[in-house]
């Protein structure tokens, strides 16, 4: 039984934190980022104040009363778990054991903010999490431990973190905790000639540029799932569009279109011509309002139907006997 020192946010964060204390740890105290004003209260502050532990939130962890509070508690090791407030080197050393803390990608590969998008973005087949040693550089401190899973070819970020990065980052922090508890850990230093840093996935990084290759505009697509969202301009409407499939066309699809042009409308979905391909949408988000099924908004711009497009498409192959298709459509999340 271990005294953790919490640092964290979020549902994540409340989730490592239940399970410290599921296997019997002490949590000492917990440090929260204060809440902005008028937004929701911060999922691991409220779950530890119905616990009843120490909450503390900080406006920054560099000052001396943030390091009097640490020291007070007396913790054996600190756990940071999505942390977004800066936890200077003098501050996280202060555990008897130090701090391990948890960054959702291989590094040194994707450090920064949105370390989940960015591997689907880029077309990635693989990413993961690491437990590693906070410095007072951006997720560049020495590497405890590392998991790795599989990015599916039609996975979005939204079923890559739930179904596979937050359970396996919860894990990787007890086990990681194991190590240092009891000594048993070795820490790697990073390659620094690997190490790629990318910033927020925001607005500027999410529009979607048709006249990339048909790979590029599905992967940006997966990657702002469920948020932010890429999007586009449908005449003067800014668009965003979620779940969505690509299909490659054949070498006898008309001309006479552009990058971004509507191929076609079905039922449930609206097609989007692209380099080398087509995009299935099957739901979007115009702006100002919620999202929805694809073909109801094409249905309200009075949008025809038309299956001509199907024509185009290549069929996919099949897959080899005896093995799973790995690239069946996703319905994603609603």
């Amino acid at each position: 039984m271990a005294r953790i020192a919490f640092i964290g946010q979020q549902d994540f964060g409340k989730a490592v934190m239940e399970a410290f204390i599921a296997r019997g740890d002490v949590i000492a105290g917990v440090f929260c980022a204060p809440d902005k004003p008028g937004a929701k209260p911060d999922a691991l502050r409220a779950g530890a104040e119905r616990l009843g532990l120490q909450v503390f939130s900080f406006p920054s962890l560099r000052s001396e009363e943030a390091a009097r509070t640490m020291r007070a508690l007396d913790a054996d090791l600190g756990i940071m778990a999505y942390v977004l407030q800066f936890a200077p080197q003098s501050f996280v050393n202060l555990p008897r054991h130090g701090t391990i803390q948890f960054h959702p990608s291989l590094l040194p590969r994707h450090r920064g903010p949105s370390s989940i998008s960015w591997p689907v973005a880029l077309g990635a087949a693989e990413t993961g999490v690491t437990v590693f040693r906070p410095t007072d550089g951006l997720d560049e401190g020495p590497v405890v431990l590392q998991k790795a899973c599989p990015i599916g070819a039609d996975e979005t970020v939204g079923e890559l973190y739930f179904n596979k990065l937050f359970p396996m980052g919860v894990q990787a922090l007890l086990e990681a905790a194991d190590l240092v508890l009891a000594g048993r850990h070795q820490e790697r230093v990073q390659d620094e000639s690997q190490a790629t840093y990318e910033g927020w996935m925001h607005d500027e990084e999410a529009r979607i540029h048709w006249g990339a290759p048909v790979d590029h505009v599905y992967n940006l697509i997966r990657a702002c799932n469920p948020a932010p969202g890429a999007w586009t301009m449908l005449g003067d409407t800014r668009l965003r569009l979620y779940d969505a499939r690509k299909h490659v066309v054949g070498r006898f699809a008309p001309g006479g279109h552009k990058p971004g042009d509507i191929a076609g409308v079905t039922p449930h979905s609206i097609v989007f011509w692209s380099q080398g391909g087509l995009v299935e949408v099957l739901k979007v988000r115009p702006e100002g309002g919620g999202k929805m099924d694809a073909g109801e908004f094409a249905r309200q711009r009075g949008l025809a139907i038309s299956d001509a497009w199907r024509a185009w498409v290549r069929p996919a192959a099949s897959p080899a006997p005896g093995r799973p298709d790995e690239r069946r459509p996703s319905a994603g999340r609603p």
